[in-house]
């Protein structure tokens, strides 16, 4: 099994059943999720030694983070264990022209207030093929930026392959934090993922003709964007995911992939979203499993997309698919007929 490490917050997940709105509700579903625990989940549902590297508080809640990864097969083996809280995220699902909205709860969690001292790279890069980061957990503190950097440092004297989905989000930074952060992260980094927007929020660059809040989505300007970003930073590979929202209900997905000579396009899936969180994760999963196993340009992110579809329709942050339902979608079974 090819051993795949990421590092990155996971979080307790406190949501209302179906579609009401928090001030509805006297209760709330509670599940972990969080965006580089989703990508070792799907890697290890792949059948990958995925291994997620994080900290968490000694006490009954940082353990069922932690079992929640270990049922689907994850190594937590590298996780640091001290501090005081598991960081938490409200969500509440939109429907139809209501968004989704998360209410982040995070201000001195375990990973928000860890040392470089916590963690040795050296030893769980041992063996590795592959690191995965994003710029969520970054966007804690200085000191993840700088325990982030370590890392992609220590993955690159040890050859491992380094992917970083931007994953902007405004409610954790500014775009200049987040600029100047990502800038020093990403001259780490073979593999880039991005979606319509982190590349516009965290660089400044934009596809042309493209309104993204009308759902007017102009998928050739994209070409010039993951150029653009390769040419910038020297990436090997860049990877964009393309989401046409009719409505928090309906979503057109697609995905680009550039790998410095040819730009592939997925096919375009037509989805009823269950649950969104986790889609752009699921993404960076099926790519990093695509890559790894030696597939082309197109293939791959035909897997990829393939996959994040499927996650769409399924609740909670982790993609809880197989290889070969990935493959089937991807093969252009998208009837959704009962499996008997």
């Amino acid at each position: 099994m090819d051993k795949v490490v990421t590092f990155g917050e996971i979080m307790l997940r406190l949501a209302p059943e179906g579609w009401y709105r928090f001030t509805q509700v006297d209760k709330f579903g509670a599940t972990f999720g969080g965006g580089e625990a989703n990508v070792a989940v799907s890697l290890a549902n792949y059948g990958f030694d995925a291994c997620f590297v994080t900290k968490l508080p000694d006490n009954p809640i940082g353990q069922s983070a932690i079992n929640s990864l270990r049922r689907f097969g994850v190594n937590t083996s590298y996780i640091a264990r001290g501090g005081d809280r598991v960081g938490i995220y409200y969500l509440e699902k939109g429907a139809s022209q209501r968004g989704s909205v998360c209410v982040y709860d995070r201000a001195h969690s375990s990973i928000q207030e860890a040392k470089a001292s916590d963690f040795d790279w050296d030893n769980i890069f041992k063996g590795a093929k592959w690191f995965h980061v994003t710029g969520i957990t970054p966007a804690l503190g200085q000191n993840i930026v700088d325990i982030t950097v370590e890392a992609c440092k220590a993955a690159k004297k040890a050859g491992v392959t380094v992917s970083c989905d931007l994953n902007y989000r405004g409610k954790l930074w500014t775009r200049d934090q987040a600029r100047k952060a990502m800038t020093e992260i990403c001259k780490y980094v073979d593999v880039c993922i991005s979606n319509e927007e982190d590349a516009k929020d965290v660089f400044g660059i934009e596809a042309e003709n493209t309104d993204i809040n009308s759902g007017k989505l102009n998928k050739e300007g994209y070409k010039s964007v993951a150029k653009q970003l390769a040419d910038k930073f020297g990436f090997k590979k860049v990877a964009i995911t393309l989401r046409t929202s009719i409505s928090a209900t309906f979503n057109n997905w697609a995905g680009l992939l550039y790998d410095g000579k040819d730009f592939c396009f997925s096919r375009e899936y037509e989805m009823f979203i269950v649950d969104r969180v986790g889609g752009g994760d699921s993404f960076g999963g099926g790519l990093i499993y695509a890559l790894l196993k030696g597939k082309s340009t197109q293939e791959a992110v035909d897997f990829a997309v393939a996959a994040s579809c499927l996650k769409h329709t399924i609740e909670g942050d982790f993609n809880a698919v197989s290889v070969s339902e990935v493959e089937k979608l991807a093969g252009g079974n998208a009837s959704g007929r009962v499996q008997r």
